[in-house]
């Protein structure tokens, strides 16, 4: 009764050690890869909004593959897995298409900056002050009102930027 309880730690216990140098060792990198992005984050003149979702997609990546190659490590078959996560991931990108529309759109705002905050700025029937950028939606101060408008929706039309001296139209961000 010891002998297969005792056979399976001797066989078991170098694979779970191995995985376990694994996740210790992706957990190292995301700590200096996030020391790295930060250091990179005073040299560059990337906002910090997009490096913020930089830093977050690159750590979760590391994560991921780290956590499958210590499952494999293991000896758990990771294929499946894989494949599983390629389908989810597949089957959301469908149903979150518009709201991945706006995510991208509003990185690439944030990285090509065609405007900043406090400019004026009209696009299609829509005019204001621009208070805020995320990733989702730019927010306008019009007159007497707030409004959102969708990332996708300002990265597909033509973007006039309002100066004192006159217009700046812009008609592609990229």
């Amino acid at each position: 009764m010891l002998d297969p309880l005792l056979n399976l730690i001797i066989i078991g216990a170098p694979r779970v050690g191995g995985s376990l140098l694994i996740i210790i060792s992706f957990w190292i990198a995301t700590v200096l890869l996030r020391k790295l992005i930060r250091r990179f984050s005073i040299t560059s003149n990337l906002s910090l909004d997009a490096l913020k979702l930089l830093e977050q997609t690159l750590i979760s990546t590391v994560w991921i593959v780290g956590i499958v190659t210590a499952l494999g490590t293991v000896g758990i078959d990771v294929s499946a897995l894989i494949a599983g996560l390629g389908l989810t991931g597949f089957a959301v990108g469908l149903a979150l298409k518009d709201i991945l529309s706006n995510l991208v759109s509003g990185a690439l705002i944030l990285i090509y900056r065609p405007f900043r905050r406090r400019d004026r700025i009209s696009v299609g029937n829509f005019e204001g002050t621009v208070i805020d950028i995320d990733l989702r939606y730019t927010t306008l101060q019009g007159e007497g009102k707030t409004i959102l408008i969708p990332n996708s929706y300002l990265f597909t039309n033509t973007i006039c930027v309002i100066q004192d001296s006159g217009v700046k139209i812009i008609t592609k961000i990229y």
